[in-house]
C-alpha cells in the first residue's frame, strides 16, 4: 500500500532535475564575463536544500499527473502498466501526498531564497495547468509541448537563483533552454505517435494528438530546435564569441536526439532512462570539457563575429 504511493511519486525521474544544474553552470560563466554575482557563503549547503527541494515540488506534480492520467493511460502499451492504472488509489490520500509533498518542497525552497521559492511556485503552478481541467493545457496541441517544456527553463532559473539569488538569469539563455525543451518533448510526442502506430488509439491516450501527426510532431521538433539554436547565438554573441565552437557541436547533439525519437520503441519517450545512452553522455561530456574550455581561452580570430 505505502508502496503504491511511493511510485506515483516518481523518484526514478528525479534525474531530470539535472537540467538545473546548467543553470549553476551558467550563472558562474556569466560572472567570468563582468556580472558581479553574490554567491552564498554557504551554497554547498544551500545547493543541498535546493536539490531536494525540487526534487520534492516536482513529485508533487508527478503525483496528480499520474492519478489524473490513469484512465488515458491504460491506451499506451507500456504507460498501461503504471501503479495507478494497475491498482486503486484512496483520492483522499493522493491529495495528502501531493499537499505534504508541495509544503516540504515550498518550505524547503523558500531557505534557498525568494527568488527560488516563487519559482518553486510556478513549477507547481504549472504542474496544475498542465495536469488539472478546466485548462489541462496537456491537452491542447502544441500547447502542452511548450507549457510542459517551460519546466527546464524553471529549473534552469532555480539554479541560477542557488549561485545568485539577487539577479535575474540572462533572457536569451531562458529561452534557448525553453525551446531547447520544447525541442525533447516534441520529439517524444513523435515517439509515443510512432511507437502506438494508430491514430485513434493514440487520441485515445492522449488528446491533443487528435491534431497531431507523425509530420507536424517532426516538422515541430526541428521548428523548436532552431529556436533554441537562435537564443543560443544570442546568448554567446553577447557574453562569449568563443562558444561558437559548440554550435556545430549542439547541432550533433540535436540530430543524435532525433535520430533516436525515430527509432522503435525509443528511449526518448523516457527520457528518465537516457543514461542507457552511454554514448550519447560521453558526447554530451566532450560539449561540456569543450564548453569550459573556451570559457578560459580566448580565441582572437572569432571576434570578426561580432
Amino acid at each position: 500500500m505505502i508502496r503504491r504511493y511511493i511510485a506515483i511519486a516518481r523518484p526514478d525521474h528525479w534525474i531530470k532535475n539535472i537540467f538545473m544544474l546548467p543553470g549553476i553552470l551558467f550563472a558562474f560563466i556569466v560572472a567570468l564575463h563582468g556580472v558581479f554575482l553574490d554567491i552564498p557563503g554557504d551554497f554547498i549547503q544551500i545547493l543541498f536544500i535546493g536539490i531536494v527541494s525540487l526534487c520534492l515540488v516536482a513529485s508533487a506534480n508527478y503525483v496528480i499527473n499520474e492519478y489524473l492520467d490513469a484512465k488515458t493511460d491504460q491506451f499506451h502499451p507500456t504507460k498501461k502498466e503504471r501503479v495507478a492504472v494497475k491498482l486503486s488509489l484512496n483520492p483522499l490520500l493522493v491529495a495528502i501526498e501531493y499537499v505534504l509533498l508541495a509544503v516540504v518542497g515550498l518550505s524547503l525552497a523558500y531557505l534557498c531564497g525568494i527568488r527560488f521559492f516563487f519559482a518553486s511556485v510556478f513549477l507547481l503552478f504549472m504542474g496544475i495547468l498542465y495536469n488539472v481541467r478546466p485548462i489541462r493545457t496537456k491537452d491542447i496541441a502544441y500547447v502542452d509541448v511548450l507549457s510542459e517544456s517551460i519546466n527546464n527553463a524553471i529549473r534552469l532559473a532555480m539554479g541560477w537563483f542557488l549561485i545568485s539569488p539577487d539577479t535575474f538569469p540572462v533572457s536569451s539563455l531562458l529561452f534557448g533552454y525553453w525551446m531547447g525543451g520544447a525541442f525533447l518533448m516534441a520529439v517524444k510526442r513523435y515517439s509515443e505517435y510512432h511507437f502506438i502506430g494508430n491514430s485513434a488509439i493514440a487520441s485515445s491516450y492522449r488528446k491533443s494528438f487528435k491534431h497531431y501527426s507523425e509530420k507536424s510532431l517532426l516538422i515541430s521538433s526541428i521548428f523548436y530546435g532552431m529556436l533554441s539554436l537562435f537564443f543560443i547565438g544570442v546568448f554567446i554573441i553577447k557574453y562569449r564569441i568563443e562558444y561558437l565552437i559548440l554550435v556545430a557541436l549542439i547541432d550533433g547533439l540535436f540530430c543524435w536526439y532525433l535520430w533516436l525519437g525515430m527509432g522503435e520503441d525509443s528511449v526518448t519517450q523516457k527520457p528518465e532512462k537516457l543514461y542507457k545512452e552511454w554514448k550519447m553522455f560521453l558526447y554530451i561530456g566532450f560539449i561540456i570539457a569543450v564548453g569550459l574550455l573556451t570559457s578560459f581561452v580566448d580565441i582572437p580570430f572569432l571576434h570578426i563575429f561580432q
